[in-house]
C-alpha cells in the first residue's frame, strides 16, 4: 500500500467519527489503520513510529491523539498493571493475552472464552464493557 493510500484510509477513518482531519491526526492515523490490519500499541510505541515514519509529531500530541480517538470510539483503551496503557484498532470485545517478560499484548481466541455470568452492577451504573487480560509468561 501507497503512503498516500495510507493517509486516505486514515482520513476517512477520522471522518467516520466526525473528527476534523489534521495533519497530525491523518499522520497518526495512517499509522494505525492505513494497511488496513488491526493493531495493538502505547503512545510510546505510536510515538516511535511517528519518528520512523519521518513525521514531526510531539509525545503529547500523540497521547491527546489518542485520547480523543479513544473518546469518540476508534480505539480501545486496555489497561495493564493499571496503569500501562496499549490501544486496540479492533474496538469489539474480544480477550487478549498479555506477555509479562516482552510486554506485548496480542488478541486472544475468543471462541475459547467462556463467560457465564457478570455481577449485577450497582443501582445507577450499567456495565460498559469487560476487558478480559490472560497473562502469560515463558515456562520455567
Amino acid at each position: 500500500m501507497t503512503h498516500s493510500q495510507s493517509q486516505d484510509m486514515g482520513r476517512k477513518w477520522l471522518e467516520s467519527a466526525g473528527l476534523r482531519p489534521t495533519r497530525q491526526r491523518v499522520a497518526i492515523a495512517a499509522l494505525l489503520v492505513g494497511d488496513g490490519e488491526h493493531r495493538h500499541v502505547t503512545a510510546e510505541s505510536l510515538f516511535d513510529a511517528t519518528r520512523e515514519a519521518g513525521e514531526k509529531v510531539s509525545l503529547a500530541t500523540v497521547y491527546n491523539t489518542l485520547r480523543s480517538f479513544s473518546e469518540v470510539g476508534l480505539l480501545r483503551e486496555i489497561l495493564v498493571n493499571g496503569t500501562k496503557g496499549y490501544f486496540d484498532t479492533n474496538t469489539t470485545n474480544h480477550p487478549h493475552f498479555f506477555w509479562e517478560d516482552s510486554g506485548e499484548l496480542m488478541d486472544a481466541p475468543e471462541e475459547d472464552l467462556e463467560i457465564a455470568a457478570l455481577p449485577a452492577a450497582p443501582d445507577g451504573a450499567e456495565v460498559s464493557k469487560v476487558d478480559v487480560v490472560i497473562r502469560l509468561r515463558a515456562k520455567r
